[in-house]
């Protein structure tokens, strides 16, 4: 049975480095990874884009900011501003291993005594963990890039981020 024990732990931890690639792609669902978009206004969308189990916010911020320039320049658009913006979830933090120790003393039944106890615990996230997803209302516009640390120019962005989004 302890011969047993170790390979279970072993293919237990590496079941749960099996994740989900985020990669820049379309959401085939709605709990799968990748872009969706929804048209508010003729030059305005919401952009979402959720990240598989372990992505950093920044890479899911980006991949939906470079979904935004996409959206854009296939409208013809030369930049866009976001005004509003959601991050939700948080990055999977992988197997966690925890260690406790306790004691006590005290009158059990008819006499007196102490305890000592210790254990060790592990955590293994088979269910793909969570995921972080950003989404962002962009307004699409035509013309020279106005002032604002809230406004992208469409192509920088795509040239910028294309490269990272494999």
């Amino acid at each position: 049975m302890k011969r047993l024990v170790l390979p279970a732990l072993a293919a237990l931890s590496l079941g749960a480095c099996a994740t989900t690639p985020t990669t820049y792609q379309p959401a085939t669902g709605p709990q799968a990874v990748g872009y969706s978009e929804y048209r508010i206004e003729p030059d305005r969308y919401r952009v979402t884009f959720r990240g598989g189990p372990g992505a950093s916010a920044d890479r899911v911020t980006d991949l939906a900011l470079l979904r935004a320039a996409d959206l854009a320049l296939a409208g013809g658009y030369d930049w866009f501003r976001v005004s509003d913006r959601f991050l939700q979830g948080q990055p999977n933090r992988g197997p966690r291993i925890s260690l406790g120790v306790g004691g006590g003393s005290g009158h059990y039944g008819y006499r007196s005594g102490s305890s000592v106890g210790v254990g060790l615990g592990t955590g293994f996230n088979l269910g793909g963990g969570p995921s972080v997803t950003a989404t962002l209302e962009v307004l699409l516009g035509r013309g020279p890039k106005p002032p604002g640390g809230d406004v992208y120019d469409a192509r920088a962005i795509r040239s910028t981020l294309m490269g990272t989004a494999t």
